[in-house]
């Protein structure tokens, strides 16, 4: 095993963590209440997380600080001062962001999204040191070389925590449902209510709104919970980990912390059963993931 590979598994293990870590929860928990603020930060209006694109300004401009630092002498200071300036002013809002994002993992991604968080802090730290030291006439570099080498830390947990642990990805993303049109209970069996049924290894939200049956991934796209186990408002279903909101209808989204829609499935009434499928034109939940999961079958 690589050493970054042991140092990676060591951090999602440590257990000492966990007592920070609930005490930045309930913090967080408190600074973020507002369901209107948390939607906001997850990025609900873009369609995926906000914390991955609020963070390019910090990034880029206080690592282009640095860069200029290295490179261009003495001469280029006064710009590398004000892409501190701008760097560190808009590192809050991308923080908040990242914060709301974490405040919904546990475990390994809980731990790792800590000291992602923490590398950061030191980072942003640094540069506003750098920037105080060069209001007072010295160069800054060293401090500024901290911060950089600190965020590179913090960004290389940060890929960790989105590609290898799939933290703001669909949960739903490699889950595909059946191309032909597929049985899966009687008609008389669908009620107003949430039920879950299995459809080729898939669990699928089966219920009725507007006088019709309607079909939705069961799981939810933020963190993937059964949808099913949640409370329906009206034609919405409310995720019962974090509150996200989706019309049973069309899948959309309502209100966040989710970004992602739920996938919709066709439904038709044929001889008194239900059938159902999918088209899929995405290439990666297309691909085959093995046999069927006929456990989850209803």
């Amino acid at each position: 095993m690589r050493v970054s590979e042991r140092v990676l598994d060591r951090l999602e293990r440590e257990q000492a963590l966990d007592p920070v870590a609930g005490r930045a929860a309930a913090f967080w928990s408190t600074a973020l209440r507002s369901p209107r603020l948390r939607d906001l930060l997850s990025g609900r209006a873009l369609g995926h997380p906000l914390h991955p694109a609020a963070v390019i300004v910090p990034a880029g401009t206080l690592l282009s600080a640095t860069l200029l630092d290295v490179t261009g002498g003495a001469g280029l200071r006064p710009a590398a001062r004000r892409l501190i300036g701008l760097g560190l002013l808009s590192a809050g809002p991308a923080a908040a962001a990242g914060w709301s994002d974490w405040l919904d993992t546990d475990g390994a991604e809980r731990r790792i999204g800590l000291v992602h968080a923490a590398a950061n802090i030191v980072g942003i730290g640094s540069y506003a040191v750098s920037w105080w030291q060069r209001h007072r006439g010295a160069s800054g570099l060293a401090t500024s070389l901290a911060g950089a080498t600190a965020l590179g830390v913090g960004g290389w947990l940060g890929g960790h925590l989105a590609y290898a642990l799939g933290v703001g990805v669909d949960t739903t993303a490699f889950q595909r449902g059946p191309a032909d049109w597929t049985d899966v209970l009687a008609t008389g069996e669908v009620t107003t209510a949430l039920r879950q049924v299995g459809v080729d290894g898939v669990p699928v939200l089966l219920t009725r709104a507007d006088g019709r049956i309607v079909a939705i991934n069961d799981r939810c796209t933020h963190r993937g919970a059964p949808l099913s186990d949640g409370e329906r408002d009206g034609d919405c279903v409310e995720c019962p980990w974090h509150g996200s909101r989706f019309e049973l209808t069309s899948g959309q989204v309502v209100r966040g912390p989710a970004t992602r829609p739920q996938p919709v499935y066709e439904v038709r009434e044929r001889d008194g059963r239900v059938e159902l499928r999918r088209s899929e034109v995405r290439a990666l939940r297309a691909n085959p993931v093995g046999p069927p999961l006929t456990s989850l079958r209803a």
